[in-house]
């Protein structure tokens, strides 16, 4: 996995969120100040990382995300268990719930959803 800064994620959440944009528009929707000429180059990084694309329409490129969310996030989990956990998801997810403020809502979450994925797991099993 290529390695991406705070401001290729935070490009890449806009994208991921709004679609195809303008560097202006991704400028707009940055959660701090990002001067112009830091967005444009790290929009290039981003296009010779292959994780967006940018497309010349008339005057202005606009660039939209290529790599979907979820593909990334799976990549980052694999590059984290593999280095805190010993390449254990389940490891993993246990020291994030032990080091991090976790709220009795959060846990009522964490265990639906855990129970969500089980019952499809079972399911996949028996067909």
């Amino acid at each position: 996995m290529t390695s991406l800064n705070q401001n290729e994620l935070e490009a890449l959440r806009i994208l991921w969120e709004r679609g195809e944009l303008k560097p202006a528009e991704i400028q707009a929707h940055f959660s701090w100040p990002i001067e112009n000429a830091t967005l444009r180059s790290v929009l290039v990084n981003l296009v010779g990382k292959r994780h967006i694309t940018r497309r010349l329409q008339g005057k202005a490129f606009f660039y939209a995300a290529r790599v979907p969310k979820a593909t990334l996030l799976q990549t980052t989990m694999q590059t984290l268990a593999r280095i805190f956990a010993g390449g254990s998801h389940q490891e993993l997810v246990v020291q994030l719930m032990n080091t991090s403020d976790i709220k009795p809502a959060d846990l009522k979450l964490i265990r639906q959803t855990a129970a969500g994925l089980s019952s499809k797991k079972i399911k996949k099993k028996s067909k």
